[in-house]
């Protein structure tokens, strides 16, 4: 065992041979290298899943020895400074490896299809291993040195993958809103870290939690600068985490091909925030009023992030929102003191959200064979509708993601999710009322996302043709669904469409359409109108590929099952994840036994699950069709009598899907003051330093030029000029000081 540990420090490493021979034969070779591009997705699949496996084997140890290792080796030594480099291994490190490799496997392998026509193909895979290699060292690191260089390194490769299409000016300026948003958190970050270490003179994490804690038990130190250098830690967390008020670089990442999502912006990168809250909760836990500031932080993100994914139309925005309020309930299940809890949400909630993730990115790749889709409108879930029937798998999967973040019994996210609420009554009832409330949030929002994207019909694409809103024959709304109108004019402007015997309009229909078979093999990214309409054919959505499915299907599995690796049931012996965290916890001096019974469980449980269906039966009502949109207020009409209530009501609807869509006003207000207030203290201080401090030099100068054109005239060259004007100069001074002196 000991020897598999010294070998460790090659987990970070093995995936950095892809991205260097890329780019060495890229300039070099770059004929060969683009030939067979194939060949190093093989090797980046290959080499991840040895770093898996041997990530595994060492879980399996530490499951069964409950050790922690680590091993250091002196990098700089000057006097009484030493800084040293090394790696740690511990629990929170193997689980961490073990879901980055196996979620990157999965995102390696179905990026291959998903980017194979892409130009950057290559790029791609070079960036994504060169993550792996940066996330990897950045939780295998022994100290806060190492962590932060890991942590830029993270950083920039998500700068470099949310702007992957960076000729595209809304993902460039979004992979910019993202290194800027982040560059603040990484600012106090590294201030925390430097004032950590003036006070205990160490970056390594033992001997710095073990010096922190007798100064904090001996009364030593200043107290409110320990506060402020731990506040700076937690914005660097914050900030990556995408915790409020953070958290507005991450919808706007979803600019970024799909994949990049699934693996950086669900399961990987921002999980990075909570596992460095996690690695210092030593640190963190004896400092009361932190602990609070990260359970209201986590709060109020799982209340904002779910309110703002209510309204969100496109797909992934509302899964990134989504995921911005599950990584929440993670910081606050660690401001809590929950330490098991929120690696056990971490785990369950990596697998789902990557399932869904992909299973977008299977829609999204899917709907761009729709006659005239563009990229905006292939997420547009207003331009969705009816895909079940053309993508089962996919819709099935994308259900079993749903139903998991829902928190429905027994998929992964109802056992982690329901532990975070029930120690959240230990805490405190508001935040455990607001938690609460916000799992009915979370399950409305998600099945509304699935409803506007599988249910009713297939139809609101002939938006492209007419080219006005109100002319679809079936279009959803953002809060329901519009009837189904029919415009006269549809007939006239479509050949493809036959009217027989006045019977009404049915989209896709085998009867008005005939699909050619040759639609798949169009070789061109998107397919326009040309190509079908002369033809008299159209092209359905269809399933993905196998490649795509099988990585699919593997998170599927991942949904199912590995909930059941936290089970704390007495008399069953299935908690292995208390088994694997035991080291931690003794380590945090916690309380490992949380064994419960059937009944205390189901008692705890019933209010979770059923909040949780009230909000997935809400969703049904208001977006199963044929109901009508919430905006048009059919439904609270039949209710509601008195005009009085339905403007109220039509005030409150209005006023949530307001504050939904506008992202809670927040981008509004850091556009307006604060970028907007930096521009125009920039402009005063370019104003003072153009026309004051420049404007003083300039006058120098010039009053310099006038008075030296000034004495140029005096100097002739003639002798006799110079003596009668010296002269003249010494009588004047001659009478003036006869003048004084006569006084």
């Amino acid at each position: 065992m000991e020897q598999t540990y010294q070998y460790a420090w090659i987990i970070p490493f093995l995936p950095l041979p892809v991205p260097i021979l890329i780019g060495v034969g890229l300039l070099l070779f770059p004929a060969a290298t683009k030939s067979l591009r194939r060949m190093w997705a093989f090797q980046s699949v290959l080499l991840l899943s040895i770093v898996m496996i041997f990530s595994i084997n060492l879980s399996i140890q530490q499951i069964n020895s409950s050790s922690i290792y680590q091993y250091v080796w002196s990098w700089i030594i000057n006097n009484d400074f030493s800084l040293e480099f090394g790696y740690l291994i511990d629990p929170l490190t193997s689980i961490m490896s073990i879901l980055i490799t196996t979620v990157g496997i999965m995102v390696l392998i179905y990026s291959d299809n998903y980017m194979f026509h892409d130009r950057g193909y290559l790029r791609f895979f070079a960036y994504m291993s060169f993550f792996s290699t940066s996330m990897l060292g950045l939780v295998t690191s022994s100290n806060l040195i190492q962590i932060y260089i890991f942590w830029e390194l993270v950083g920039m490769c998500s700068y470099l993958l949310i702007g992957f299409w960076f000729t595209r000016p809304v993902a460039a300026n979004a992979c910019q809103k993202a290194f800027v948003t982040n560059r603040v958190g990484d600012f106090g970050l590294l201030l925390g870290i430097l004032g950590f270490f003036w006070i205990t003179g160490s970056f390594e994490f033992r001997n710095l939690f073990q010096i922190f804690n007798n100064l904090i038990y001996n009364n030593e130190g200043n107290f409110l600068f320990v506060t402020l250098c731990a506040v700076f830690l937690f914005s660097g967390a914050a900030a990556k985490s995408a915790q409020f008020p953070l958290h507005v670089w991450l919808p706007d990442a979803m600019e970024g091909p799909t994949p990049i999502s699934a693996l950086i912006h669900a399961a990987t990168m921002v999980a990075a925030g909570i596992f460095l809250v996690a690695r210092l909760l030593p640190l963190f836990i004896v400092i009361p009023h932190i602990m609070n500031l990260i359970s209201l932080i986590g709060i109020i993100t799982v209340f904002l992030g779910a309110t703002l994914a209510l309204a969100q139309k496109d797909i992934k925005k509302g899964l990134a929102y989504s995921t911005m309020s599950q990584l929440g309930y993670m910081m606050l299940a660690l401001g809590l003191g929950s330490y098991r809890s929120a690696l056990f949400h971490l785990i369950t909630h990596a697998y789902s959200k990557a399932l869904l993730f992909l299973g977008s990115g299977s829609v999204i790749h899917s709907m761009q064979t729709i006659v005239g889709y563009s990229p905006n409108k292939s997420q547009n879930m207003v331009f969705m509708g009816g895909l079940k029937k053309h993508v089962p798998i996919t819709k099935t999967a994308f259900l079993l993601g749903t139903l998991s973040l829902c928190g429905i019994p027994p998929l992964a996210c109802f056992w982690s999710k329901d532990e975070i609420i029930n120690d959240s009554w230990l805490y405190s009832p508001i935040f455990a009322i607001i938690a609460w409330s916000t799992a009915g949030l979370t399950a409305f929002y998600m099945v509304r996302i699935y409803l506007l994207t599988f249910e009713g019909h297939l139809n609101a694409h002939f938006q492209n043709y007419l080219g006005k809103k109100n002319t679809s024959l079936y279009s959803i709304s953002l809060w329901g669904k519009q009837g189904f109108k029919v415009n006269k004019k549809i007939f006239r402007l479509l050949p493809l469409l036959r009217r027989k015997n006045n019977e009404s309009a049915s989209f896709f229909s085998k009867k008005i359409y005939r699909i050619d078979e040759n639609a798949r093999n169009i070789n061109q990214p998107f397919i326009t109108i040309s190509q079908f309409v002369n033809k008299n054919t159209f092209s359905y959505p269809y399933e993905s590929d196998n490649t795509i499915l099988f990585t699919i299907f593997i998170l599927v599995i991942f949904t199912l099952f590995v909930g059941f690796l936290g089970i704390p049931f007495k008399g069953v012996d299935l908690d292995i994840l208390s088994k694997w965290l035991t080291p931690s916890i003794n380590f945090l001096h916690q309380n490992s036994n949380n064994l419960t019974d059937w009944y205390e469980f189901a008692k705890d449980a019933v209010f979770s699950v059923s909040i949780a269906y009230l909000g997935i039966v809400i969703a049904f009502f208001l977006y199963k069709p044929p109901y009508s949109s919430l905006k048009n207020f059919d439904l609270i009409n039949s209710f509601v009598k008195t005009d009085f209530k339905i403007i109220f009501y039509d005030k409150i609807i209005n006023g949530i899907y307001d504050w939904s869509y506008n992202r809670g006003y927040i981008d509004g207000f850091y556009a307006t003051y604060l970028t907007g207030g930096m521009r125009r203290v920039a402009e005063l201080t370019h104003f003072f330093d153009r026309q004051v401090v420049d404007g003083i030099t300039n006058g120098v100068g010039l009053m310099t030029f006038f008075v030296g054109e000034g004495i140029k005239s005096l100097g002739g060259g003639r002798i006799s000029s110079y003596l009668f004007l010296y002269c003249y100069y010494v009588s004047i001074f001659l009478i003036i000081y006869y003048l004084l002196s006569r006084r």
